[in-house]
């Protein structure tokens, strides 16, 4: 078979769905009203130039009639009150220009020609492209000649339009965005709810608020996370119920061998019976971890708590050492995580021979406790799997160390029982260090020592 590729193109759409359906709706109805308006403003338009053209059909003959029975005086002071808004008449000759190059220029002095029932010789020029303006010359029966000059335009928009246009946009924009939020909003609430599903633990209800197919979506991840936690919950019921009852032949076992004559097989007996009985404990552990009673939760001295399980260790004469960091205070379960670090600081103790321990605050505001050894370290590509139950490292991390594969499993249990993560990463100069974080709303305060 062939291998699947993959386009990484650069895409014009954004990535999340609510700005792309924003982007279609918002851009779909801005098109649409600026079709609405290149149309009204079109009818505008042709509208104000049919009026233009029947205005100087009817305007024009009285005009130049009533102009040719007065007198020079008389016309000056009449030629103020012909005046229209696109033409005027001036008793002058016409400016010099270039012959009419638009259709309408064509079409109003054609019009103009026969308005006057062609008994004037006609003379037109373009005096002006932008603005259009253009004159048509003729000369009276005395002998004067008169200009018509025509300035065509539309008609002058009232000062609230633009405003109101303005007003409009905006209120479709609004609406656009309303209608995208009502839509991705419960989607967003699902996509969180199945972020925070959680295997192990039978967490709250997501709400069936909502529309119809919402409301359906929410049911169905409700009744997927109840089977899920019910399905986890019987295999670790089963795992904890077979670890238990293998605890009693292994003691008999123990006992027998314990009343034999010592010697090389015996001893290697001894030894794989240890191993099995470290092996039941630790499934043992691995099943409660997935269903740990935390109880209620209490604020902590994150330090103090950091001092009292390194001194733990370092009365029992253990190479564990406490390094300075930062100060910090959490609401949460200290059993819980004192188990956690513990169990971190035993695998740093077997794998490293020391280890070292120390607080944090990240730069999203975590509490972070690092648990740090200078044993060979994991390599980059199995970080994530030694965090699966039963997952070892050929290499170093055996169980001729005494290794079952189960320790970080229960740590990163415990960890997000807490509502935090785990992560283990390799230090510069040799070693692993696993990193508690705690989020960051668990946060009460945090400053530097």
């Amino acid at each position: 078979m062939r291998p699947e590729v993959r386009a990484s193109g650069f895409s014009l759409l954004p990535r999340t769905l609510a700005a792309r359906v924003l982007l279609i709706l918002g851009g779909g109805l801005l098109l649409a009203h600026a079709l609405s308006f290149a149309l009204l403003f079109y009818e505008r338009a042709t509208a104000t130039r049919s009026m233009m053209l029947t205005n100087l059909e009817q305007d024009i003959p009285v005009s130049v009639a009533l102009l040719e029975h007065l007198s020079p005086e008389e016309r000056m002071q009449w030629l103020p009150r012909l005046e229209r808004r696109t033409y005027r008449y001036l008793l002058r000759p016409a400016q010099p220009g270039t012959p009419l190059a638009s259709d309408r220029a064509q079409q109003v002095t054609a019009l103009v020609d026969d308005a006057l029932r062609h008994r004037y010789p006609l003379r037109p020029r373009a005096v002006s492209a932008s603005p259009e303006r253009y004159e048509v010359e003729l000369t009276l029966a005395d002998g004067q000649p008169l200009t018509i000059e025509v300035t065509p335009s539309l008609l002058p928009i009232a000062r609230w339009l633009p405003w109101m246009l303005a007003a409009q946009v905006a209120l479709l924009l609004a609406c656009a965005w309303l209608a995208v939020r009502l839509v991705t909003r419960p989607l967003a609430r699902l996509a969180d709810a199945a972020e925070r599903l959680d295997p192990a633990q039978a967490g709250p209800p997501l709400s069936q608020e909502g529309p119809a197919e919402v409301a359906k979506a929410a049911r169905a991840l409700n009744a997927l996370q109840s089977r899920v936690s019910a399905h986890v919950t019987e295999r670790m019921q089963i795992l904890a119920a077979i670890s238990h009852d293998l605890q009693t032949p292994i003691t008999r076992m123990r006992l027998r061998l314990e009343s034999l004559d010592e010697n090389p097989a015996h001893a290697r007996l001894m030894d794989d019976v240890d191993q099995i009985s470290q092996l039941v404990r630790e499934g043992v552990n691995y099943a409660r971890s997935a269903n740990v009673a935390t109880g209620a939760s209490v604020r902590l001295d994150l330090p103090s708590f950091l001092d009292s399980v390194v001194g733990d260790y370092q009365d029992t004469g253990k190479p564990v050492q406490r390094i300075e960091g930062d100060h910090a205070s959490l609401q949460t379960h200290p059993q819980v995580l004192r188990r956690v670090v513990q169990n971190l600081i035993d695998n740093a103790l077997a794998y490293g021979g020391s280890a070292e321990a120390t607080l944090r605050i990240d730069a999203d505001g975590r509490v972070c406790i690092d648990i740090m050894d200078r044993g060979p370290g994991i390599p980059e590509d199995q970080l994530e799997a030694v965090l699966q139950p039963f997952h070892r490292l050929e290499s170093s991390r055996s169980r001729s160390s005494g290794g079952t594969g189960l320790g970080l499993a229960i740590a990163q249990q415990l960890t997000q029982s807490l509502g935090g993560a785990l992560r283990l990463s390799n230090r510069e100069g040799g070693g692993l260090c696993a990193t508690v974080a705690l989020a960051a709303d668990q946060l009460a305060a945090g400053t530097k020592d």
